[in-house]
């Protein structure tokens, strides 16, 4: 049973009565206060009624802010992948570091941008390994 409906059988309950609402000042008050009961009850439903649109705009909000979400960190592991890719060495030349690419370390010669030194590249761990024999 809502609020109205309870207000309502309240209202039918004192009109059984038959109270005097113009002469009795127990009447005129058992009057007013359904009056005012009544428009609690009118608004409390309205407060409900709005509660439950704000819920359902919610819950979209928060199903677009997860697709953004989706888009947003998914290009950014998208680009964490991608650097990945990337290599950093150093000029044997002028030590400037270098970022290279897959393409790069596979023709396996590099040209410096700074110095415009070409070198080869040696990925090799030989000479680490020959010095710490020794």
């Amino acid at each position: 049973m809502t609020i109205s409906e309870k207000v309502a059988y309240l209202k039918g309950l004192a009109e059984g009565l038959d109270l005097d609402t113009q002469k009795s000042k127990e009447g005129k008050l058992i009057s007013v206060m359904i009056g005012i009961l009544e428009e609690i009850g009118l608004s409390i439903e309205d407060l409900e009624e709005n509660s439950l649109a704000l819920g359902e705009e919610i819950d979209a909000l928060s199903d677009d802010l997860s697709d953004v979400e989706n888009v947003v960190f998914d290009d950014e592991e998208d680009e964490d992948d991608e650097d990945e890719d990337f290599f950093e060495v150093e000029c044997p030349n002028c030590e400037e570091p270098l970022v290279i690419d897959d393409e790069a370390l596979a023709e396996g010669v590099v040209t410096c941008p700074n110095c415009e030194t070409k070198f080869a590249l040696d990925l090799s761990d030989d000479t680490v390994d020959a010095d710490e024999e020794d």
